[in-house]
């Protein structure tokens, strides 16, 4: 039995301060991710702070951008109006995400704080360096067939496990936290991080600051839009790789678009060069291929996930082909 205090807060002050207090204190919404890290033994706080009386549900139109409040629904976020008329890309990103049952349960700022599902932090008896600093990386030379193409260091080749945060990163999102030190603005892009020297730190949150809300500025990509995730099996799972894309296009000339991928890195991975490579040209399969090739640059294989390097340009062409109705 794991003992730990219970509280619950009302206002984002009030549960800023309690985590601030208590070093060993973590946030609880819908408790999908941090409730089973408890049971395995992988996280164990000594209290609770119940954030769920926040009034942070709101999904509103804004002068030039749509916001969404930390603590909406990821079903109910994918469902919305607003979201489906404005960003589809992200509501077909949060389709694409587990369970229904688990998407009526997660919050927004829970899907962004979620982490990695690999087994080997999972397991409190396997080293893991994300889990416990200095003591290796087991899926480094273990069975690594989900694990990252793309790092900055082998101190963890875990990735990140989001769907909805493949689609933000795609769409320039900014992040709005409150902490002890003020309010501030987070560029998506800037928010989660490589693994580096402290591969135990998932994002550049510092300690009490709260997620209240994510900002999306308005854009173009409201028809031409894909979100492709290649998995084991159609529902419950995680991806192998993923690919969020989204076009402005005039006739078949590509004005702008905008690549992610999960699946292959410690964070969401944006596909910049990709990008460039594509804003004037013509939309074809041969284009495509041309973009997937520069997406590829660094990437390396590990094993048991070297098939990534071939499903990871394939499934850039093919949702790109989707997105652009060249299919």
């Amino acid at each position: 039995m794991i003992h730990f205090d219970y509280i619950r807060v009302s206002t984002t002050k009030a549960a800023v301060d309690a985590i601030v207090k208590d070093s060993k204190a973590q946030w609880i919404a819908g408790g999908t991710n941090l409730v089973d890290l408890m049971k395995k033994g992988v996280m164990a706080p000594d209290k609770l702070v119940d954030i769920n009386n926040l009034a942070l549900k709101e999904i509103k139109k804004q002068s030039s951008s749509l916001l969404i409040g930390a603590l909406a629904l990821n079903g109910p976020v994918a469902d919305n109006e607003l979201v489906r008329k404005e960003q589809p890309l992200l509501s077909l990103a949060l389709q694409a995400g587990a369970s229904a049952q688990l998407r009526n349960m997660a919050t927004v700022g829970g899907n962004m704080m979620q982490r990695t599902r690999c087994p080997y932090f999972y397991n409190p008896d396997m080293p893991c360096n994300k889990r416990e600093p200095g003591t290796g990386c087991g899926a480094l030379k273990g069975f690594n067939r989900m694990h990252a193409i793309f790092t900055d260091s082998e101190k963890c080749i875990a990735v990140h496990p989001s769907d909805m945060s493949i689609a933000l990163v795609a769409l320039d999102a900014t992040v709005l936290v409150s902490g002890p030190k003020g309010d501030r603005r987070i560029p998506f892009q800037n928010f989660h991080r490589l693994p580096g020297d402290m591969p135990q730190k998932d994002n550049t949150l510092e300690r009490g600051e709260l997620i209240v809300a994510v900002d999306i500025p308005d854009n173009k990509f409201s028809k031409n839009v894909h979100y492709l995730k290649v998995r084991d099996r159609t529902s419950y799972a995680f991806a192998l790789v993923s690919v969020a894309a989204a076009l402005d296009m005039q006739g078949s000339t590509i004005k702008d678009v905008r690549l992610a991928m999960g699946g292959v890195a410690h964070k969401p991975w944006r596909l910049p060069e990709a990008e460039n490579f594509l804003k004037g040209k013509t939309a074809s399969e041969a284009v495509f291929r041309q973009a997937a090739e520069l997406s590829m640059k660094g990437a390396k294989g590990y094993g048991y996930n070297n098939f990534k390097l071939r499903l990871a340009p394939t499934s850039i062409v093919e949702a790109l082909k989707a997105a652009s109705g060249k299919k």
